[in-house]
């Protein structure tokens, strides 16, 4: 699951931030910064299962 969020928030960033479209660059920012979030909660999560 934590690379799941990992690899998404990687592809959203090579695909955003190369600068295509300023509005689809700003969404892929968005996407990136939620997974991102999302990656560090469940890294959180499987630290305190244990």
């Amino acid at each position: 699951m934590i690379v799941i969020f990992l690899i998404i928030a990687i592809i959203a960033a090579i695909f955003g931030f190369g600068g295509v479209a300023e509005g689809a660059a700003d969404i892929a920012k968005i996407i990136f910064y939620i997974f991102l979030v999302l990656l560090v909660i469940s890294l959180l999560s499987r630290l305190f299962r244990r």
